[in-house]
């Protein structure tokens, strides 16, 4: 029996130019497209991993997170079990082989995982365990399970665990007879999700994208060292003393009232290290929200229950011909960008802040990298 209903997991937002599925699962307490508070957010990847944790106790297990949207619930999780975590990506990484897959039903279908760090650890575990924020038919799975078994050979087990589960018994039964387990806090069904989104409206607020450097006021921007990528190989307990002492730097820099209102806005993939500080900013009595940019193009609609009003169009931080988005902002007292992103190219940072600045002052970008 699921701890969370359906309507607090589950909202239907409809899909821009996709004709492969024309709805998307916004889940509200992610902390991706929707603004939440981040110990909700973590409070929901720790009941993740609570479906599995006890059954693979004396397993050496190696914990895979998609991107972009499964990623931070990838790094909880794998903090939680002290296990080895990496993630998929999209961003090219300089110097590295790369096993290449696809999402069919995604508007960005290319992921791809790091072979040589997969390389290195496959000898080493017994399990290997999926983490996505849904699985729909399993298919994105099944196809690097087949490319894992091809390319080592290997007498490892597989696992899948999501915050939902929308698998057919059809897909359920390929899982079964394959022997990879299944784990979510949610089955649903989407039958009805495609019927949803079409009766939707776009009728929302369409902000264009504005990378001039005019009128941006001043940001103020800090860099911090002692970064670590996911999209590589991490041991998780090392992960979280990273992440610890990047809130550290913060807090040491920044003189944070416990009676402010704050934003804390992650960039794509970079999702983690955004809620947990964020979760920090809480603990201190804060009034903290958290989300993230994405590459999803979502629809926007003033119609009643849909999740989303207002939509940014930005340039990526990570490659400025790349189009994202952020989805309704609010007024803050503060507002922190935390990003690892390297560019020095002010396309990216300038859209964004243009967007945060319509109804915000004081931004801040935290660049850990």
């Amino acid at each position: 029996m699921s701890m969370y209903l359906e309507k607090e997991l589950v909202s239907v937002g409809k899909r821009e130019n996709n004709k492969k599925r024309n709805y998307l699962v916004i889940d509200p307490l992610q902390g991706k497209h929707i603004p939440v508070k981040p110990g909700k957010a973590l409070k929901l990847f720790d009941a993740l991993a609570d479906t599995f944790i006890n059954e693979y106790k004396d397993e050496d297990i190696l914990l895979i997170g998609f991107a972009e949207t499964a990623t931070a619930i990838g790094a909880e999780a794998a903090i939680r079990l002290g296990a080895r975590y990496i993630q998929t990506t999209r961003e090219m990484i300089p110097g590295v082989e790369y096993l290449f897959f696809s999402e069919t039903h995604s508007h960005a279908t290319e992921q791809k995982l790091v072979k040589d760090d997969i390389d290195k650890v496959i000898d080493k575990v017994s399990r290997v365990i999926f983490i996505e924020d849904e699985v729909t038919t399993g298919n994105t799975i099944i196809n690097i399970i087949n490319i894992m078994e091809e390319l080592y050979g290997i007498n490892v087990k597989f696992s899948v665990a999501s915050i939902l589960n929308g698998m057919t018994e059809e897909h359920l039964k390929i899982y079964r007879e394959r022997g990879i387990r299944v784990h979510y806090i949610l089955k649903i069904n989407h039958e009805e999700y495609g019927r949803i989104a079409e009766e939707y409206h776009e009728n929302g607020n369409y902000e264009a994208c504005d990378i001039s450097s005019q009128s941006v006021n001043h940001v103020n921007e800090v860099s911090f060292g002692g970064w670590a990528d996911t999209r590589r190989l991490v041991d998780a307990s090392d992960y979280e003393k990273y992440c610890k002492a990047l809130w550290k730097d913060i807090e040491s820099t920044f003189a944070l009232d416990e009676s402010e209102r704050i934003l804390v806005i992650g960039t794509e993939e970079f999702m983690y290290p955004a809620l947990f500080v964020a979760a920090q900013m809480e603990k201190k009595g804060c009034a903290v929200r958290c989300h993230s940019t994405t590459r999803s193009p979502i629809a926007v609609s003033t119609d009643h229950n849909y999740p989303l009003q207002t939509r940014y169009e930005l340039r990526s931080l990570y490659d400025k011909d790349r189009v994202t988005y952020i989805y309704d902002i609010d007024s803050y007292d503060r507002v922190f960008i935390i990003t690892d992103a390297h560019s020095v190219d002010k396309a990216g940072i300038n859209s964004l802040v243009h967007a945060i600045e319509k109804k915000n002052r004081d931004v801040n970008l935290v660049r850990w990298c």
